[in-house]
């Protein structure tokens, strides 16, 4: 029987993770982090304690059992760790990669308390990448059923939503905008924080559940919502878009040739490959000195994909410090070892002009901190006669998204006061037979509260269509009747074969 771990008895210190070096990676679009391991990944997983009351697998989102695949690790089962965790999270490669784990199940672990966290996520990674490198996948046995089912978006909300629905044997299709899927994780996260060749890997598992692929398709243009429900075909369809419209300051210069959101200067360099221009023919505006606002995640994406394609000088404009900084500690850090500057307590209120309809600089003022706000943090307070000017000739908003208003707009969608998708508490919305989850209800989210959404749309899904879901414990008649020995509340259906 193996010996009790204690804090005391684990590995002291978390295992650290191989990098590009900063001089090095500023220059190129090749990942940062390198990954573990096989002995990184067995030292790590020595670090879980396996506490009784497992508090990450509350943290997580989707409920992933985490020391269940870490103790696997341990165990050099790594394709029985797999298992574990495709059980409820089918991209653990992008999770592992993109998820802000400090903030969900680290952010819980008892380790946590007394040292450093166990490295959840480079664990989950490393058991991702090894699966993709063996060419692993779990694919039950499927019964096809009768039903159609279309997803509207291939986000990862869109994803997790068809995988589930077609392991439940419906004939999945997924429509995608853009010219190649993968939503947000294609067009929004630059290769060097998730390369392309690992949504291919994942998106090519889901093909192998026999998930279509429709791309260059707009929903809400070619045909609507109601069109796939009444004239398409489409038992249910779930609505995955996002939320990728951008926000502007609005502020006097705003329209200014140089003035452009995250938005698109992400998806022009990340999926149209801009970057590789001429060998791709996307233009994208290239400037000497620029500055981005913001400091989440999408603003350091920006910033770091701006000096890779040359800026002299790159500028963070945030208006609170960085300790209220959105973005994760680690992308504030790479950020920094790659040149990035910081202007903490600093808020744009107009844009300077060239005097020829392009950007020339930035009016800033200083700003402190006050009374926390709504949200929990200080509200910054402008210093008054602390305005400055600074010369820059690129200006990139990274300060947040909106619903994309096509789908208000083409549909009888019911929204909510910002424009986004109204949902109940099973995410059906007002339109029978139609769910919606993810950015598009909730606002901007990570990756993984949006898979957990597209999971239990999936389950509303189900239930809509009176599709008996495996993953749900049997009920039990419990008074309310049964027809041949099966709940009537199943609303099941069997095949019967006549000779």
């Amino acid at each position: 029987m193996a010996k009790k771990k204690t804090i005391r008895t684990i590995p002291q210190e978390r295992t650290p993770m191989r990098e590009q070096d900063a001089q090095v990676r500023a220059k190129n679009f090749q990942e940062v982090a390198c990954g573990y391991s096989l002995e990184d990944a067995l030292r790590e997983s020595e670090r879980c304690l396996m506490c009784p009351d497992e508090p990450c697998i509350a943290g997580c989102p989707v409920g992933i059992n985490i020391p269940g695949f870490i103790q696997k690790i341990g165990e050099n089962n790594f394709r029985g760790a797999y298992d574990i965790l495709t059980e409820t999270n089918l991209l653990p490669s992008i999770c592992g990669r993109v998820c802000p784990q400090e903030s969900q199940c680290e952010g819980v672990c008892t380790v946590g308390e007394s040292l450093e966290a166990v490295a959840i996520g480079r664990l989950e990674r490393f058991v991702g990448d090894t699966a993709i490198k063996q060419g692993w996948i779990n694919i039950p046995y499927i019964e096809p059923n009768r039903h159609k089912v279309g997803i509207v978006g291939s986000g990862p909300a869109g994803m997790a939503c068809a995988a589930d629905m077609a392991k439940a044997g419906c004939d999945v299709t997924v429509y995608e905008a853009f010219h190649q899927p993968g939503g947000v994780l294609r067009y929004g996260i630059p290769d060097f924080r998730l390369p392309n060749e690992v949504i291919d890997a994942e998106i090519d598992k889901l093909k192998q559940f026999g998930v279509k692929f429709e791309c260059n398709t707009l929903v809400g243009r070619l045909f609507t919502i109601e069109q796939m429900i009444d004239e398409m075909g489409y038992s249910a369809v779930f609505v995955g878009v996002g939320a990728g419209y951008p926000t502007m300051l609005n502020i006097p210069g705003d329209s200014l040739n140089g003035v452009l959101s995250a938005n698109e200067l992400l998806t022009r360099c990340n999926l149209m490959r801009a970057r590789d221009f001429p060998a791709f023919d996307t233009p994208l505006p290239i400037g000497k000195r620029v500055a981005v606002v913001g400091a989440g995640n999408t603003a350091m994406d920006a910033m770091r994909v701006s000096i890779r394609l040359g800026a002299e000088k790159v500028v963070c404009i945030y208006r609170r410090s960085r300790t209220e900084a959105p973005a994760r500690a680690e992308e504030v850090h790479h950020a920094e070892e790659e040149g990035v500057e910081f202007h903490w307590l600093t808020n744009p209120v107009s844009v300077l002009d060239d005097g020829k309809g392009s950007v020339r600089g930035m009016r800033c003022v200083r700003m402190e901190l006050g009374a926390p706000d709504q949200s929990g943090r200080r509200r910054p307070v402008p210093v008054a006669g602390s305005e400055f000017d600074f010369e820059t000739d690129l200006i990139v908003y990274a300060i947040g998204t909106n619903a994309n208003p096509i789908m208000g707009q083409t549909s009888k969608l019911k929204l909510n006061q910002w424009g986004y998708i109204g949902a109940d508490e099973t995410l059906a919305t007002s339109v029978a037979g139609v769910f919606a989850g993810g950015d598009i209800v909730t606002g901007a989210a990570t990756v993984i509260e949006a898979m957990g959404a597209g999971r239990k749309a999936a389950r509303s899904m189900k239930a809509y269509l009176g599709i008996r879901d495996a993953t749900l414990a049997y009920r039990g008649a419990n008074g309310a009747g049964t027809l041949f020995g099966i709940d009537t509340r199943e609303r099941n259906f069997a095949r019967v074969r006549i000779a």
